[in-house]
């Protein structure tokens, strides 16, 4: 009788792996250094896990608050390559919209024409285009940029709205882009390896109609590796009204987050990664 129950459970941990929002990044732990996740102090009430697939490969990894309808998170290695910047549709998460066997980002009018969802259906866990359009002095922010990506598929992949936040434009332009564009290529041109994670503190206001939380802050931490070994780690942290982007240690940047998440302390990365 005991066997015939530890089958079940078996059986059905078995099933809830073939999904790819879970309730753990145990199918995607190649982004966080030592696989080791930032802890839960930055968790929503309503999280999901997403690894983000495309094209049959998990991409990168994104912790996703599905009432506020923007990401908490997105983690990466650092790779940035020749492809161009594709041309390509936004997607959505169809893993986002109840009970489905779809596990890859799609667009979604592929979603609604193929696949008989509603808008609707897709839009109660999740920001859809319309949320994005038209917003006066603000645009669709890349937690993990296309910029970092190295292949076409690597790159095409950034553009899920899961991976997306309202982001002050002049910020998006002007000093965020130079770090993603020239302050990591500078701090990474020694490191084997670097792990990236992105990430947004929620805001007081909603856009969209009350729909999609606007952030107030955008950061980002990294964790350089030479060889198999980390040697060194820094930390970026934005307001999301402001074009100016404040440079910190990793503790720092740790210290700055519990602070905004109301004191409960928040780690990023494995011990082995330097906070000085």
């Amino acid at each position: 009788m005991l066997g015939l129950l530890l089958l079940q459970v078996l059986a059905s941990c078995l099933w809830l792996g073939h999904s790819k929002v879970v309730n753990s990044f145990a199918d995607c732990p190649e982004f966080f250094y030592a696989g080791t996740t930032p802890n839960n102090a930055l968790h929503p009430q309503n999280p999901a896990w997403i690894c983000q697939r495309y094209r049959n490969s998990s991409h990168y990894a994104t912790l996703y608050d599905r009432d506020r309808r923007i990401p908490v998170y997105s983690a990466y290695k650092y790779h940035p390559g020749p492809a161009k910047r594709p041309h390509v549709w936004w997607f959505v998460e169809p893993q986002l919209i109840g009970k489905n066997d779809l596990q890859e980002i799609e667009r979604e009018s592929v979603l609604i024409n193929q696949h008989k969802f509603t808008l609707d259906q897709i839009k109660k866990s999740q920001a859809v285009l319309d949320d994005y359009d038209k917003k006066t002095g603000l645009t669709r922010g890349h937690l993990n940029p296309n910029g970092h990506m190295d292949s076409k598929e690597n790159k095409t992949a950034t553009f899920s709205l899961t991976n997306i936040v309202p982001q002050d434009k002049s910020l998006n332009d002007g000093q965020w882009n130079k770090y993603e564009s020239k302050t990591m290529t500078e701090m990474s041109k020694d490191c084997t390896t670097t792990y990236v994670i992105t990430g947004a503190v929620p805001g007081s206001t909603n856009v969209a109609g009350g729909r999609v939380n606007r952030p107030s802050h955008i950061w980002s931490a990294a964790c350089c590796l030479v060889g198999t070994q980390p040697k060194k780690s820094w930390g970026v942290i934005a307001e999301n009204n402001k074009n100016q982007v404040e440079n910190h240690s990793l503790g720092e940047l740790e210290n700055r987050l519990t602070s905004l998440y109301g004191e409960r302390r928040v780690t990023l990365f494995n011990s082995a990664c330097p906070r000085e």
